[in-house]
């Protein structure tokens, strides 16, 4: 306005000086007095135009509202989309709660405009708890690639002067492929409870490697491949219960019971048959695709925003029961039956995740699976440990939340084994649906 006022006083003034002058000027001047008075005021006229334009940008600036302050996170996401009270920003507790690590007021403020997080957050939230509560009735679809690799050297021989191995000296190794075709129905009741059914389909391929073909030749390596082409495994049922929301000071926290039930094939009564090419190899009729057991499994998970990041955890104990079989022996031509104890084992893990914008999350992991060696009953017989059956299995994880619509989520994870019992790597891709 100030600028409007000073332009139109120059303008004035220079219109003023040329009259002054036109009196006082030669008739001969006149005629070019005239003429720059005239293309003064027709600058006048541009500037003036200018100025109405530019005044009305001002007032343009001034009457446009400040910017929202960006929707952040400070209570779980199921919450928030599945109860009417918090989503209409009534939840008094969400927004008074603040977010971790962040304004509570400035939080408090957005949640009464729109208490809905980023879509990208909500994955995230749901893949850490294992509690999908983005809908009554969730699908998902998965497919999980394994790749194992192991190298054994066997000594079969002993020791002389401390220095001088005698006897034989074999290597044996073992790769094993399988893919698994998981189809997971969820029903989510109340935002507080969940209920899953888990169905998968294995196909798995191993190659046994073992040198001393030709005789026993040490350098000579014969390996055979067995398959097993792709079949029902143990199918699993879950429940879930939310028994504690996010606040300040406290996490979200599901509680689950699975149970899995022996439908894949189970390992037992398997029989070894020697290779024709080399006495030393030895290799399985067919693959299982189950432990052959019945299985139950507790578990508790936690998540906690620290904004802006996301900290999970979780810890489950599988207890196999006992079972009884027609055959638990490897030994071709030899039926023994008798009952099997597959050791218990329980499972930890944690790790951090990023919401990297409203599509898309990253999470890090670290997770170890440790299993007691499992025990055979002949029948008549005592029980006996079987060697190598315990493991220490842990994984390093990397995985990612793709919100490809408002119903459609893609999880790609990676999962890289730090353990020798560990396979190699193990890659899934998952698609859960939202109806």
């Amino acid at each position: 306005m100030y600028r409007s006022v000073s332009l139109r006083a120059v303008v004035c003034l220079s219109t003023l000086f040329p009259a002054a002058l036109l009196q006082a000027a030669p008739d001969a001047d006149v005629e070019a007095l005239k003429q720059e008075l005239m293309e003064l005021k027709q600058r006048y006229e541009v500037q003036q135009k200018a100025l109405a334009v530019l005044e009305q940008r001002v007032r343009q600036v001034e009457e446009q509202p400040a910017a929202a302050p960006p929707k952040r996170l400070a209570k779980s996401p199921a919450d928030m989309r599945g109860n009417p009270q918090v989503a209409t920003g009534t939840g008094a507790a969400a927004a008074s709660g603040g977010a971790a690590g962040g304004s509570g007021s400035s939080y408090g403020q957005s949640l009464a405009d729109d208490s809905q997080p980023a879509q990208s957050v909500s994955n995230l939230y749901d893949e850490a708890s294992g509690f999908f509560g983005g809908g009554k009735f969730s699908l998902e679809t998965g497919l999980t690639y394994s790749r194992y690799d192991s190298r054994q050297l066997i000594l079969n021989g002993f020791l002389a002067l401390d220095s001088i191995f005698l006897g034989n000296i074999n290597l044996d190794r073992i790769k094993a492929d399988t893919w698994t075709l998981d189809l997971t129905g969820r029903y989510n009741f109340a935002n507080r409870w969940q209920f899953d059914l888990n169905v998968p389909v294995v196909y798995r391929e191993s190659t046994y490697q073992s040198g001393g073909a030709n005789n026993g030749a040490a350098g000579v390596t014969s390996e055979e491949t067995v398959t097993r082409d792709p079949t029902l495994g143990d199918v699993n049922f879950g429940i879930a219960y939310k028994f504690m929301d996010e606040s300040v000071s406290t996490p979200d926290a599901v509680v689950t019971l699975r149970v899995k039930a022996p439908t894949g094939k189970d390992p037992f009564g398997i029989k070894l048959h020697q290779s024709d090419a080399n006495t030393n190899l030895f290799v399985p009729d067919t693959l299982p695709t189950g432990n052959g057991v019945w299985s139950i499994s507790p578990g508790i998970s936690l998540v906690k925003t620290f904004d802006p990041a996301v900290l999970f955890g979780s810890l489950s104990y599988t207890h196999n029961f006992e079972e009884s079989f027609d055959d638990i022996s490897a030994t071709v031509n030899q039926k023994v039956p008798g009952k099997v104890r597959i050791g218990d084992s329980f499972q930890i893990g944690a790790g951090i995740a990023f919401a990297l914008n409203e599509k898309m999350s990253m999470s890090f992991s670290m997770s170890d699976l440790v299993q007691r060696k499992s025990k055979l009953k002949p029948d008549g017989g005592d029980w006996e440990s079987v060697v190598s059956s315990d493991a220490n299995a842990g994984y390093f994880n990397v995985g990612m939340t793709i919100a490809a619509s408002d119903n459609l989520t893609i999880v790609p994870n990676l999962s890289i084994g730090i353990t020798d019992d560990a396979p190699d790597f193990s890659f899934s891709l998952k698609f859960p649906y939202y109806f």
